[in-house]
């Protein structure tokens, strides 16, 4: 979930940054030695931390390590400073965060990658406007209430694809319930009576409930419902289908249904 930006500590923040890339004698050394130096010191200092890349970040003097998760952290090229967090760039409509733009971007990436055989996916009747991808647990209770607006949803041509996230993890009755959901030679139909707190038939299958989960873990899910929208962006939490609209469709969705 996204914090309010705390302005002072930014502008302390955007300060600090501009003294190191204008420090009397600082020179910005070559891309290869500055890298090799930065991961030999996460190498030695941070074994543990899984570094996706390093590359020269948007301020003079610092580079942008990548990691695994989606996040960042910035270090100068010495390898002497390290700063955790995400970084603003201030633009002429405002303040845009650039770690989230970029979480955003390998979210989409990863979406896009899994099947859509492997969803259980309620599409609208008429033409496909617009698609979101929900992880979703079939025991929670704004997971249940989300979908139960599923047909006014659908009815403005919005698609949602469903992606699994038992909440208490690979174990437990609901990712017991969930693998058979999945299993299930009708999953929209037993999904929705699991919604409904109905009966799901015991079923066990090669489903894909694991990697969806492993997959939410990945893009930064953490409760349910989690909405992606088709651009990366993350909704955690539940809103009304009108609300939900407006987001997706903008001004189009006035002159729905809802």
């Amino acid at each position: 979930m996204k914090h309010p930006l705390n302005l002072r500590f930014l502008s302390v923040f955007l300060f600090c940054l501009c003294a190191i890339s204008a420090a009397p004698g600082f020179a910005q050394q070559d891309d290869s030695a500055a890298v090799a130096k930065i991961r030999a010191l996460l190498t030695k200092t941070q074994p543990e931390m899984l570094v996706s890349a390093i590359k020269a970040g948007p301020v003079k003097g610092l580079y942008d390590v990548q990691l695994s998760d989606g996040h960042s952290i910035y270090v100068s090229a010495d390898a002497k400073f390290l700063i955790p967090g995400d970084l603003y760039e201030a633009q002429s409509d405002g303040l845009v965060n650039l770690g989230e733009k970029h979480r955003n971007t390998l979210r989409k990436e990863k979406i896009a990658a899994v099947d859509e055989k492997d969803m259980i996916v309620f599409a609208p009747k008429g033409p496909r406007k617009a698609t979101i991808t929900v992880f979703t647990d079939v025991d929670c209770p704004y997971c249940r209430k989300l979908h139960n607006e599923i047909e006014q949803i659908n009815s403005l041509g919005i698609a949602v694809r469903y992606l699994a996230y038992p909440r208490t993890g690979l174990r437990g009755e609901t990712y017991t319930k969930m693998i058979s959901t999945w299993c299930a030679a009708d999953r929209k139909a037993v999904f929705t009576s699991a919604k409904q707190d109905g009966e799901v038939p015991a079923l066990t299958c090669s489903s894909p409930v694991e990697k969806q989960f492993a997959l939410g873990q990945e893009v930064g899910v953490t409760g349910t419902p989690a909405i992606v929208f088709e651009d990366g962006t993350l909704l955690p939490g539940y809103v009304p289908a009108a609300t939900l609209a407006s987001y997706v469709l903008g001004d189009e969705a006035k002159d729905g249904h809802l």
